[in-house]
């Protein structure tokens, strides 16, 4: 169906769903890592956000500070969940049409 300036809108729909596509492809794909209390705490999350690794410092378990371990954990997947929101926000940015990109920033 074309509408009056060239639009297909069939056209328009199959690249939205390959842009979906592309965009959960690299969400699978892409992976970040954080650390909180100089490395003391290490995560790694994909990029639908989901907590893939989790390494904490023997020496940290030692203290036997609980709480403060705990504080490390958070700020670690807190970082972690900014990191994963800024790559993605500019792989969608990328994937727009000039103009539409800062629509998310």
């Amino acid at each position: 169906m074309k509408f009056p300036g060239g639009l297909n809108i069939q056209q328009m729909m199959k690249q939205a769903q390959q842009m979906q596509e592309k965009m959960q492809k690299e969400m699978d794909e892409l992976r970040v890592d954080a650390s909180a209390g100089g490395g003391v705490v290490t995560v790694q999350m994909k990029g639908n956000h989901e907590l893939v690794a989790l390494k904490i410092d023997p020496e940290a378990v030692k203290e036997g500070d609980v709480e403060m371990l705990q504080d490390m954990i958070m700020a670690a997947a807190n970082e972690a969940n900014r990191k994963v929101d800024e790559a993605m926000k500019g792989k969608l940015g990328g994937m727009l049409p000039p103009g539409l990109g800062n629509m998310f920033g």
